[in-house]
């Protein structure tokens, strides 16, 4: 990512933000929101509750492979502490708990869904840029 400099012409620095007047709070909240969300858990509840809806804690562990029914609820608990899931505790023997997505959770599945058609366009060019970049190490 280019950063605004100098160097810019007039209509980069219009569309370029002004890094400067960014608020702080914003740019706390920003890293701290992405350092969150963009974790291998996350991503992966993100679409296993986007593709089923509502969903049981016990098929969420299903869902997705590999994960720990620790790391699961851990990953469940900072979802809904940031208003991206919602939990549902039913009052029955044994207790069934249910999570689905927020909007606010939806949304974020949609901004990622970007990042996800953008790999998928450019996966064929990562791949070969990867491979020259393993064989020029052996050259120097």
């Amino acid at each position: 990512m280019d950063m605004p400099g100098k160097n810019d012409s007039p209509s980069e620095q219009e569309s370029s933000p002004n890094w400067s007047a960014i608020d702080p709070k914003v740019t706390t909240l920003v890293n701290d929101i992405i350092a969150r969300v963009a974790d291998k858990w996350t991503l992966l509840i993100l679409e296993a509750l986007d593709e089923n809806g509502v969903t049981r804690f016990k098929q969420l562990g299903r869902l997705v492979p590999g994960i720990s029914q620790k790391m699961l609820t851990q990953t469940l608990r900072q979802m809904e502490c940031d208003g991206l899931v919602l939990r549902t505790v039913y009052a029955e023997v044994p207790p069934r708990v249910e999570y689905q997505l927020t909007p606010l959770g939806e949304s974020l599945g949609e901004a990622f869904c970007g990042v996800w058609k953008w790999a998928e366009r450019h996966h064929a060019e990562i791949e070969a840029a990867r491979k020259r970049f393993a064989e020029g190490q052996g050259k120097d």
